[in-house]
């Protein structure tokens, strides 16, 4: 319950309005510190949603935004006539459906096993080799995996040492998708894990020594007590991540994929950027593709939540 001295007392006459702008210059310094992260989200977050409106008109350079006529839902409808558009639908939601099935795991996993060493300096040294990828671009690690799994790179070059035939790993459809997996949690997997162990962080130890007292062995006391522990937080991150299905990591896709596996890695992203920046430009077209990914990942996104609280558990919305 909040103290007296926490909300202003209401004097008469005083509109709720007023009792909010006294609340806020009470509490004006910590406001000023929220007050630039405030500013970049309305400028580089909110303010940019105005042309979501292009998904509406027939874009032309000379009018600009304002002055482009409006058209309705016409570019949606030439939008679900396209074939490509649709198949490039269903890959996304079935690369990432996969990506949610294999990769989701390993940074709780990681996570677990990073909290069970007792060696601190040894610990501390695999988060770093773990966690580093993570602040490599894409660039650098679609380079290093080009030249690893090259024709003529250090993989096929070992085959051929050893006598066999060399393996067009970077040419081949069946093994993209797989690739697409593993360099993910290679790149990923540190990061992730950093916060289930900050909600590892965060269990009461007494939990702990009762199970000790109790007889429990260290991976009983993995499975009934940091687990279910850290449960929330992962439905959390479950929840978001099936509202981002809808976008597969454009820089991942396009700086590894190549014209031999064109056919399975053109997903959404990269099918706006083809219909944006290589073919006749089309930005009211491109827009509204752009507009119902966002949408379609929005509702995704309640459905997850929703599910999430039926089954009992914390959501992100109360």
């Amino acid at each position: 319950m909040k103290s007296a001295a926490a909300v202003p007392a209401k004097k008469p006459g005083d509109s709720k309005f007023q009792l909010f702008l006294r609340e806020v210059w009470k509490n004006r310094m910590v406001y000023t510190l929220v007050l630039p992260g405030l500013v970049w989200l309305i400028l580089f977050a909110y303010l940019p949603m105005g042309g979501l409106s292009l998904a509406f008109k027939d874009f032309k350079f000379r009018e600009g935004i304002l002055g482009s006529p409006w058209v309705g839902l016409d570019n949606f409808t030439y939008v679900f006539r396209d074939p490509a558009f649709l198949d490039a639908v269903w890959r996304t939601l079935a690369i990432n459906i996969g990506k949610l099935i294999v990769q989701f795991p390993f940074p709780i996993i990681l996570a677990l096993l990073l909290n069970e060493l007792r060696m601190r300096r040894f610990k501390k040294s695999l988060q770093t080799i773990f966690t580093f990828p993570n602040f490599l671009s894409w660039i650098v690690v679609s380079g290093v995996v080009i030249n690893v799994l090259a024709y003529d790179g250090l993989v096929n070059s070992l085959i051929k040492l050893l006598g066999g035939t060399g393996i067009n790993f970077l040419g081949s459809e069946k093994m993209f998708v797989p690739m697409i997996y593993l360099t993910d949690i290679w790149k990923s997997a540190g990061w992730g894990a950093i916060i289930y162990l900050a909600a590892i962080s965060g269990i009461d130890t007494d939990q702990y020594e009762a199970a000790q007292i109790d007889g429990a062995t260290r991976l009983q006391q993995m499975f009934k007590v940091t687990l279910p522990n850290i449960m929330p937080t992962i439905t959390i991150m479950f929840i978001l991540s099936v509202g981002g299905l809808m976008s597969s990591g454009f820089d991942q896709i396009f700086n590894l994929a190549n014209a031999a596996t064109k056919n399975v890695s053109e997903v959404l992203d990269v099918y706006i950027y083809r219909i944006t920046f290589q073919s006749s430009t089309d930005f009211s077209f491109s827009s509204a593709v752009s507009l119902f990914r966002s949408i379609v990942n929005m509702i995704l996104l309640l459905l997850a939540d929703r599910a999430a609280k039926l089954m009992g558990g914390d959501g992100l919305f109360r």
